[in-house]
């Protein structure tokens, strides 16, 4: 498909990638479009090769031959640096942007389906620290990735870049809510997979990680919370073991994405 040069902003074929830098508006706007942002080349050929469909690119001129190469079939539609910046609210500069087509999600049950090592992420609301667990996740042998109905998204633009696509490697999926929350609505769902939960939780009587590590089950879950507050009562009250990782220096607790990488780290 030719590439299409649009010099006005306001040209309804870019309507994907207008307002990027609004959080609150894109994180309602593109999953009810059901669309999301790769952002750079390297990132939409990960999308790409996972078997996701770009809707079409925006680039620069300088860009044009790669974007073009990626997907075909899709549109290029080529803009100045300009016309970039006004659209999507900040300089663009990664090379390209496409609006991809957003994969239907699977059940629980079908993502962790045979997996040893399941992360679960319970309202983690910074992008940055979505994206960097599900890097920590593909870097250190998770099998799969759940986040909670409250989580942030992980394909939100942000997420995804942190990630470096790492996103698009990991099955994962949004638990569903249901009565009494996700972990009442998903209690057999674990249950059926023979998988045990362990909550990471600043908490009385909680098991050492390495205790832990050393007599690990067969498959287990690690159930980390949202920056901040922590593990929802009901996500420490799901748990089969509730598990801390032992700190020093008068610091209580690591960031939620460092929480995951040193557990994974040790249940590899």
């Amino acid at each position: 498909m030719p590439a299409v040069l649009i010099d006005d902003p306001a040209d309804p074929r870019l309507g994907d990638y207008r307002d990027l830098t609004d959080v609150a508006l894109r994180r309602v706007r593109e999953p009810a479009e059901g669309l999301y942002i790769a952002e750079s080349a390297k990132v939409i050929a990960r999308a790409i090769e996972a078997g996701h469909r770009p809707r079409s690119f925006l680039v620069q001129e300088k860009w044009r031959e790669d974007a073009e190469g990626l997907a075909p079939d899709a549109p290029v539609y080529v803009v100045s640096d300009a016309v970039a910046e006004e659209l999507t609210g900040y300089a663009v500069h990664r090379g390209a942007l496409a609006a991809m087509h957003r994969p239907a999600l699977p059940p629980v049950a079908d993502v962790i389906a045979g997996a040893r090592l399941v992360l679960i992420l319970e309202d983690i609301v910074d992008h940055t620290n979505v994206g960097a667990a599900f890097r920590a996740a593909a870097g250190l042998g998770a099998d799969a990735v759940l986040v909670s109905p409250r989580c942030a998204d992980p394909l939100y633009r942000r997420s995804v870049r942190v990630s470096m696509g790492t996103v698009f490697q990991v099955p994962w999926t949004r638990m569903p809510d249901g009565r009494g929350g996700p972990w009442v609505a998903n209690r057999e769902v674990f249950r059926d997979a023979g998988i045990h939960l362990a909550s990471l939780a600043l908490a009385e009587g909680a098991v050492p990680l390495d205790v832990f590590a050393a007599d690990r089950p067969e498959r287990v879950a690690l159930v980390l919370g949202t920056e901040g507050d922590g593990l929802s009562r009901r996500a420490i009250e799901a748990a089969d073991t509730v598990v801390t990782i032992p700190m020093s220096g008068g610091v209580d607790s690591l960031n939620v994405a460092s929480a995951a990488a040193v557990a994974l780290w040790a249940l590899r």
